[in-house]
């Protein structure tokens, strides 16, 4: 397969279409990024980097941390963190409130905020030094030891987070949340402000693809049978209520961020990260949608 050459089609016939969606500017530090910036990376299975426009540049991948802190929180309770957080899809929107109320503090999913605020709260009670741990394990599996917090999107957050607050503050009615609500907070929000580039996400995601072996980085250990159950809640609910349609295009387990980024991974073959910061009104990438659906269409590779 050369994909040198379908990434590059790929680029280039995104690039020429009409831009579409706009910044996340409901974080503020978001509202600066270029709305132009575009990068692709896929990394093939037998460690092969084909990559085309930013894709070395940072960006904020917000909800796509989601996918490590459930990695962390499953490696350390197994089975039992199922008594905490549905494998349901939500259809609702990540930061609905009302399905919450209504299944009693229980969230559908880990990839919906409330289900997030969960993962934290457990990784929070579990791991000697959170914040530490979590980076670390990120810097080990992304191969990049520079990774880090952008603490500035941080306090953003933390200044504009009250819908995740009213979330946090009606699962600690139900006793689903153990620990210090402003502890969680201040951790949920450092997760999402992990900046990196569509490379580091890309390596960072093929432990994931490689269904062949368990999984063992930084004290954080999963089987093939856990891989196989987060690959699994990637393809129903990795992009919220946007996961059946990403599903029908493009066929991938896969997770997105407001950031603008989406990883994804086609089991056995290869991971690839894309990023462009306009998001539509469900918080996907739009041309990341459009880049990962003409990948499997051009490669005619899909697990669905």
């Amino acid at each position: 397969m050369d994909y040198s050459k379908i990434i590059n089609e790929i680029y280039q016939e995104v690039k020429s279409e009409t831009p579409q969606g706009k910044v996340a500017s409901y974080i503020p530090e978001l509202a600066h990024i270029d709305a132009d910036k575009f990068g692709i990376s896929l990394q093939t299975i037998e460690g092969k980097d084909f990559s085309v426009g930013h894709f070395d540049e940072n960006f904020s991948i917000q909800s796509i941390s989601k996918v490590f802190s459930l990695s962390m929180a499953f490696s350390l309770l197994g089975d039992k963190i199922w008594n905490r957080i549905g494998t349901e899809p939500s259809g609702t929107a990540f930061n609905s409130i009302m399905q919450l109320e209504y299944e009693k503090g229980k969230p559908r999913n880990p990839f919906i905020n409330a289900g997030a605020l969960v993962v934290a709260d457990i990784l929070i009670s579990h791991l000697p030094n959170p914040k530490t741990d979590f980076i670390e394990f990120i810097r080990q599996i992304s191969q990049n030891s520079n990774i880090s917090y952008d603490l500035n999107i941080a306090q953003s957050e933390k200044q504009t987070g009250f819908r995740n607050t009213a979330l946090i503050n009606m699962m600690k009615s139900y006793k689903n949340i153990e620990n210090n609500i402003e502890t969680v907070l201040d951790f949920y929000f450092c997760q999402c402000s992990v900046t990196m580039t569509c490379r580091d996400l890309a390596r960072s995601f093929l432990p994931f693809a490689n269904t062949s072996s368990d999984f063992n980085f930084n004290n954080v250990r999963l089987t093939k049978s856990q891989i196989k159950r987060i690959n699994a809640l990637m393809i129903t609910c990795g992009l919220y209520d946007e996961s059946g349609e990403f599903t029908f295009r493009v066929g991938l387990p896969g997770k997105s961020g407001v950031g603008g980024g989406i990883a994804a991974i086609n089991p056995n073959y290869y991971s690839v990260a894309v990023w462009s910061p306009l998001i539509n009104e469900k918080g996907n990438s739009v041309y990341g949608m459009k880049a990962l659906e003409l990948l499997t269409t051009k490669t005619e590779n899909s697990i669905c």
